[in-house]
């Protein structure tokens, strides 16, 4: 029976460790992931493999050869916890998948759902409690929010996590 099972890529390999395990006949997975990167002052968007130096691949143990896995270019080799090699559970590979977009990319923070100018609760730190005006993502992980306090509109940036909308 097919499993999934984790391969080691060399670093800032697993493209190539991918095609070369394709080329050979092996079915292979690389949830790749879009973030923005500050390349020269400026934000870009990328794609990048959500699991760095790592990719999945499908063996039957009974029936398939590991051993050309090695030797393939970009591999290392098979992920092993001492000398056994333990499948990756079927439900992550799914959920990984059911994860992506159209394009094959996992959505990250940049697909945030919320548009300036939409009403949020902020849910955790020091401003729990209070609603804000979204005005705009910052970096990875933060947001900006406009918030009146003490009389008057204050900007705060807080975790994207820490805040919803409001119904």
């Amino acid at each position: 029976m097919k499993h999934w099972y984790a391969v080691h890529s060399k670093p800032r390999q697993e493209v190539t460790a991918e095609l070369n395990l394709r080329r050979q006949g092996f079915t292979t997975y690389l949830p790749r992931v879009r973030v923005r990167k500050l390349r020269r002052g400026e934000w870009v968007k990328a794609v990048e493999p959500l699991f760095p130096r790592y990719l999945f691949i499908q063996l039957d143990l009974a029936v398939d050869n590991t051993a050309p896995v090695r030797s393939t270019r970009g591999a290392v080799g098979l992920v092993r916890i001492g000398n056994d090699l333990r499948p990756v559970p079927e439900d992550v590979i799914t959920y990984l998948k059911q994860a992506q977009d159209g394009a094959g990319d996992l959505r990250l923070l940049d697909d945030w759902p919320h548009q300036a100018g939409d009403r949020m609760e902020i849910l955790q730190g020091p401003f729990a409690g209070l609603t804000g005006v979204y005005q705009m993502q910052l970096a990875e992980s933060r947001a900006l929010l406009l918030i009146e306090l003490l009389g008057r509109h204050n900007e705060v940036r807080v975790d994207l996590h820490a805040i919803a909308a409001t119904a």
